[in-house]
């Protein structure tokens, strides 16, 4: 039924690109909100803000992109070519978000929103061709969820990446200006990043050319809003990416705070969570095989919640190994949902397409990364607004109130959110065997209207 089989080099090169992405996404999730208030030394209040205004800022240019891939190709394709123009301005803005100048802070302020804005518009610049790019390479659903397990796979280890090298060698260039040991460090994931784009670019191969219905914005918004599975997958990520954010957030403080650590008890316990997300994505794809993906999408993250209570009411301060442990089986579960979560992306765009007869896919792609860098926003200005509430004072010893209010932030609170997303998924409907009819129904719908056409054309006179 299906045309398009990948090759493994392929789907390496497609998951070099998301590692690429993740050099920033992992960065913003789990050490930016350190590194503003611990490192750059920006108050937690004001990064509330500075993570709302960004998010402002997301609402005109993600659709906006999304909007430009629909209507430009070129001859590498239709979103091939972001990948490989824009790579280097991705690296280059990497490197000035985790650049400290001199200055009072108020000059430090508005650096930290000129560079925060700058690393997030060239992050939507290439993200959003690169998340829509699995819908040109393959028609298999099956090769589209292989694929994201090799991309969500390489993205783990960018996180493993940034958090394990990033505190280490930040510690060790910056030595006694540890400002400077992150600019150097960021630096290296940047130009990491850079490379890995031109990689995928240089691997991947558009072999499906949807035609892209000519409309306006308006007209775009309005089917995207009758496209009900898509509506779903956008709430699915907000909440998702709340719960998230706060989570890998806060991580940080919880290793250095509650459990007393150094830089480097940090680095392992950011370590434990990307190494458990790692393993989830070779689980993911092996369990997938068997057993229905949406089914495991909303059980797991149900159960989330109940881990991260356990997390919360039996580990205290002094016991290192158990929060170890546990941590590691809560990021475990939590990531059992990403291969399916980005596979389903695609379908639930097919499934506008076979509603309501027209396609819109750069919108439905870029409001896809608009909710997810929405649920960063959120996620982000929430961690500024607990930490101001709990009475957070960077590189100080902290009150029992506030590591009562960093313990919740790791694990109940984000717990919510997942729970509440693996909740939305249960209205979600568009599973493999619904996927396979609605590809049937289309295919035999094309050969009807094939069969009209070439029957309403006059017979030769030498017909038979």
């Amino acid at each position: 039924m299906y045309k398009y089989k990948l090759p493994v080099l392929e789907k390496i090169g497609f998951g070099a690109g998301d590692m690429a992405v993740n050099v920033v996404i992992s960065s913003m999730m789990l050490i930016i909100t350190f590194f503003y208030t611990d490192i750059f030394g920006i108050k937690p209040e004001d990064l509330a803000m500075l993570f709302i205004v960004v998010r402002l800022i997301d609402a005109v240019t993600d659709p906006l992109m999304g909007m430009i891939t629909d209507k430009f190709t070129s001859r590498w394709g239709r979103y091939r070519q972001y990948l490989l123009f824009l790579a280097i301005p991705f690296g280059i803005s990497v490197y000035l978000a985790f650049s400290t100048p001199d200055g009072d802070y108020n000059t430090k302020l508005v650096y930290a929103y000129a560079t925060y804005i700058l690393v997030t518009v060239m992050f939507t610049a290439v993200t959003i061709p690169y998340i829509s790019l699995i819908s040109v390479m393959t028609d298999d659903p099956k090769e589209r969820l292989s694929a994201n397990g090799y991309r969500l796979f390489f993205a783990k280890i960018a996180a493993f990446l940034v958090t394990i090298i990033v505190p280490q060698l930040s510690a060790a260039w910056g030595q006694d200006n540890i400002q400077l040991g992150y600019q150097y460090s960021m630096g290296l994931m940047g130009l990491m990043g850079t490379l890995l784009f031109l990689f995928c670019f240089a691997t991947t191969k558009e072999r499906i050319e949807h035609v892209v219905d000519k409309k306006s914005f308006k007209d775009q918004v309005k089917l995207l809003m009758k496209n009900d599975q898509w509506l779903v997958l956008c709430a699915v990520c907000v909440t998702g990416t709340i719960g998230y954010v706060i989570r890998g957030s806060v991580a940080a403080y919880y290793a250095k705070y509650y459990l007393g650590g150094d830089a480097g008890t940090i680095s392992a316990f950011l370590a434990t969570g990307v190494s458990a997300a790692i393993l989830a994505m070779v689980a993911s794809t092996w369990i997938t095989k068997k057993y229905c993906k949406i089914k495991l999408f909303r059980y797991s993250q149900v159960a989330v919640l109940l881990l991260s209570a356990m997390l919360y009411l039996f580990v205290g301060r002094e016991d290192l190994a158990l929060a170890f442990v546990l941590y590691f089986l809560v990021s475990f579960v939590v990531d059992l949902h990403a291969p399916v979560f980005w596979s389903a992306i695609a379908e639930a765009v097919d499934y506008g397409a076979y509603k309501t007869g027209q396609r819109v896919s750069g919108l439905a792609f870029g409001g896809i990364s608009f909710s997810q860098k929405l649920g960063m926003g959120i996620g982000g200005a929430v961690v500024g607004w607990l930490l101001t509430f709990f009475n957070y004072v960077p590189n100080e010893a902290q009150s029992d109130y506030a590591l009562t209010g960093i313990a919740l932030m790791l694990t109940v609170i984000p717990g919510l959110f997942h729970f509440l997303m693996g909740s939305l998924m249960f209205k979600y409907k568009v599973t493999d065997k619904y996927y396979q009819a609605m590809t049937a129904t289309n295919i035999l719908e094309e050969e009807k209207n094939l069969s009209d056409v070439q029957s309403s054309k006059p017979q030769s006179r030498y017909a038979n």
